[in-house]
């Protein structure tokens, strides 16, 4: 008989996940001998056991208790592997990048062993702030899950080492990763030794590994504070706007900024007013002259003593007179038709043209934006394979120095070295006295690095072209040109300037014309780009031209002009504004701006061309930052705040001090924004009901691959369909009607689905509703007919996308007709213009 205490005991269920009472409780031994109760769940009757004597075991005879065996402890084989691995492996060297890891490997010879970290080993926690405020603004790091397994292997490594080399980047950011290597591996401090190069060329590598140095504990802390900044900004206030906005919208201490200033030349442009205004031309030659090709222009500079405005510059300067209307300027017209025109003034001159400094890394990305047609993130691509070496028959070599730098200096050896470059090829005249010695304008630039050039200039960029792909030829020709350039004398130009009165009478003529020439006297650095084009004014002409001259009138020339609003960003402009506004630094500008254009899903900037455009819900996230943290969103803080980093990394500052500073004051305007910033709604409806659960207005969702069409009672509901262009349905009352753009005829391959426009990334196109069991697509016709196909066969000339994304027109029939071209000409006949008979002629040959 069973004792009844034991029915009140309790066990856990595994179904039921809680701890229920056992149920036809019975005492029973373990094999081993240890006391135990078996029973059932009473709700579910699942088996349950409990551990542990009862009043029951008393009257049950006890088993003899049997000892388990022993396991054998051995060590993991991938342990043991990895001991073996690494043993006896002498110096370890520790680089950022693969390639630059093999090139090292190249110079530093067989007593060293170079392995890659691929970038940070230990970082901040993604899934949450990672920063102690409470607690001194103490980081929490950690070793990402795909970068375990190679932390286990450095650690083996360094444990196994003599010497361990931290060769990260020369930089704030290098010397932070070198830091957290060693705290990630558990490094020997005794070991560790901190090489810095701006060269991945085998003279700077050894030069570097023989002069090693600590690591810069100022360096660190400035990225940390940075870091720990930025986190403080972007994950408070991102959770504020996905709160009271919408989701997928994010903050950031640098990336609110740069989008301030794009949605602050944009408010400026959709404000601006053009101004009417006129300018006078006079089409002149020497008297005794009729030869129409020795006539010039010469522009009305005055009138009765006043300068007249012939730019919008000059329409605000107090003195000047504008000429705003057809009818200010009639009299004048009439009056000149019948004016003599008399030289007044001949002045000879002379003007220089200098050179421009090396890059920097920001230079470098608007000067291959705007001559290479490259993307900031595209240069930077290129510009860090220069860096890490190019295979060539001589081995790996670097081609250009270190590429994130601010910095316009020039280590003396690389100007000796152009110097007599220039010398052997241009000749002395082409050479300065002594070398040019650039400043750098940016008042936090670090002097240390140096401008961006050729590791070598005898490495003439022909002599590279096999070796490099198309685009890397084109990069590295613009730095070697820029560089040397910079060490080559002046362009020289002769200038003439004639002043010339008109009037109707000699001793009356109020009206001033003034004509510019120039002619290129020494080309100077102008020779070392071919392609370059000198143009030169007709010097001959006015030289002739002497005071007290008449000259003969053949045309007078009215021009009508509007003041233009400011252009908008580029990609490599705004990096550039960032600099003058003194925010961010050469390494970090490049990535902020790249998550601002190519994230779909905070959709706050479209990319047309080169052009940056805000969207609505860009212009309404600045307006709700700047009213709320007016501070933060100020140009002028955010560059004292780049001051203070730098104080940091130069050991004037502790860093834990400083973010105190600037978070109590934030954290109290954070509080304040969570209370009283209002909800916004910038939903996106589309003004139709969801057609699968009939409970909700679809929406417009913005995805990593941009925006599509859903349901707002995601799970529940999955409906999806493809996103469309606006609509004009106003029938409801949501602030934005969407609505799928459709074609208006049936699949021709299904027969089931519509035919709608669908978007991808590489651009619009013509798709089934019945997607993805109807995969049929179509181009998008222009609605011309092609010119080249003639009236028997007549394709359609239609939308295409070349590989690199970009934008042309060819014929339907392609392959069969190959008309290709970027821009659609005129006077194009359309598709509904087509003759009757040639309609009929093509059903037809069809």
């Amino acid at each position: 008989m069973t004792d009844t205490s034991a029915a009140t005991l309790q066990a856990y269920c595994v179904k039921c996940k809680t701890k229920r009472d056992l149920g036809s409780p019975e005492p029973v031994y373990t094999k081993t001998g240890t006391p135990g109760t078996r029973g059932q769940c009473g709700e579910c009757g699942t088996s349950l056991f409990r551990m542990g004597a009862t009043a029951a075991h008393d009257g049950i005879p006890k088993p003899e208790k049997t000892e388990r065996p022993k396991r054998k402890k051995t060590k993991p084989k991938s342990k043991a592997k990895s001991n073996a691995k690494w043993r006896n492996i002498g110096k370890l060297v520790i680089v950022e990048s693969p390639k630059k890891a093999r090139n090292i490997g190249e110079f530093l010879g067989d007593t060293y062993t170079v392995i890659s970290s691929r970038g940070h080993v230990r970082d901040l926690l993604k899934s949450r702030l990672s920063v102690d405020v409470e607690n001194d603004f103490e980081p929490e790091y950690r070793v990402p899950n795909d970068k375990r397994d190679f932390v286990k292997e450095l650690k083996a490594a360094a444990e196994s080492a003599d010497e361990i080399y931290l060769a990260t980047d020369p930089d704030r950011e290098g010397e932070a990763i070198a830091w957290h290597l060693v705290a990630a591996a558990e490094m020997q401090a005794d070991k560790l030794r901190r090489v810095v190069f701006y060269e991945t060329n085998k003279s700077p590598v050894l030069e570097a590994f023989a002069h090693p140095r600590t690591i810069n504990m100022d360096l660190v802390d400035a990225q940390q504070a940075r870091r720990i900044l930025d986190r403080l900004v972007g994950y408070k206030v991102t959770d504020l706007l996905r709160l009271k906005a919408r989701k997928g919208l994010t903050a950031g201490r640098v990336q609110s900024i740069a989008l301030r200033l794009v949605v602050e030349r944009e408010k400026e442009i959709r404000g601006f007013e053009p101004v009417e205004y006129w300018t006078i031309d006079a089409l002149l030659s020497k008297q005794k002259n009729t030869d129409l090709e020795d006539n010039f222009k010469a522009g009305l500079l005055r009138i009765n003593d006043r300068q007249l405005a012939r730019s919008a510059n000059d329409l605000n300067k107090p003195k000047s007179i504008a000429l705003h209307t057809h009818d200010d300027i009639e009299l004048h017209l009439e009056t000149l038709n019948q004016s003599q025109f008399v030289v007044n003034d001949v002045k000879l001159g002379k003007r220089s043209k200098k050179p421009s400094p090396p890059f920097t890394t920001t230079t470098m990305r608007v000067t291959a934006e705007s001559k290479l047609g490259f993307r900031p993130k595209k240069s930077s691509r290129i510009a860090q394979q220069l860096y890490d070496g190019i295979e060539m028959g001589e081995g790996t070599i670097g081609l250009i120095t270190y590429i994130r730098t601010d910095s316009v200096n020039v280590s003396p050896q690389a100007l000796e070295e152009a110097r007599q470059y220039v010398q052997r090829g241009f000749g002395k005249d082409f050479l300065p006295k002594s070398p040019r010695i650039y400043r750098t304008k940016e008042q936090r630039a670090q002097e240390a690095h140096e401008a961006i050039r050729p590791t070598s200039v005898t490495r003439l960029p022909k002599q590279l072209e096999p070796f490099l792909t198309h685009d890397q030829f084109r990069l590295y020709q613009l730095i070697w040109q820029r560089f040397v350039a910079s060490q080559m004398m002046n362009a020289e130009y002769d200038t003439v300037r004639l002043d010339i009165k008109a009037g109707l009478v000699p001793d009356d003529m109020p009206y001033l014309f003034r004509s510019t020439a120039s002619q290129l006297r020494f080309p100077g650095f102008l020779a070392l780009d071919e392609s370059t084009k000198v143009e030169n004014d007709e010097i001959s002409l006015t030289a002739e031209i002497a005071k007290n001259d008449y000259l003969n009138l053949h045309k007078v020339l009215p021009h009508q002009h509007f003041t233009q609003p400011p252009p908008r960003y580029s990609a490599g402009k705004l990096e550039e504004a960032l600099e003058e506004k003194g925010i961010g630094r050469p390494a970090t500008r490049e990535s902020i701006i790249s998550k601002l254009i190519d994230s779909p899903e905070r959709d706050y900037i479209n990319s047309e061309g080169r052009i940056l455009i805000p969207t609505d819900t860009g212009i309404r996230v600045v307006d709700l930052l700047s009213e709320y943290f007016d501070v933060e969103m100020d140009y002028t803080y955010t560059a004292r705040i780049e001051d203070q980093l730098d104080e940091i990394s130069e050991g004037k500052t502790d860093w834990r001090p400083m973010l105190d500073d600037f978070y109590q004051p934030f954290k109290q305007r954070l509080k304040n924004a969570f209370e009283y910033m209002p909800e916004q709604d910038m939903g996106e409806y589309v003004g139709r009901t969801c057609p699968a659960c009939k409970a909700a207005d679809l929406v417009v969702i913005y995805g990593r691959r941009g925006k599509f069409i859903g349901c707002p009672n995601y799970p529940e509901c999955r409906h999806t369909e493809p996103f469309g262009k606006p609509a004009d349905n106003t029938h409801t009352d949501k602030p934005r009607q969407i609505a799928v753009e459709k074609v208006g005829r049936p699949c021709p391959t299904c027969g089931v689905g519509n035919l709608l426009i669908k978007h991808s990334r590489y651009g619009k196109f013509i798709g089934c509703s019945n997607f993805p069991k109807c995969r049929h697509t179509e181009p998008i016709s222009t609605g011309f007919l092609c010119p080249q196909c003639g009236s028997a066969h007549q394709g359609e000339i239609v939308e295409r996308r070349s590989r690199k994304g970009r934008l042309f027109y060819g014929c339907s029939r392609y392959p069969d007709c190959d008309f290709t071209v970027w821009k659609l000409p005129d006077n194009l006949t359309r598709v509904e213009e087509r003759t009757e008979h040639e309609t009929k002629k093509e059903s037809a040959l069809t």
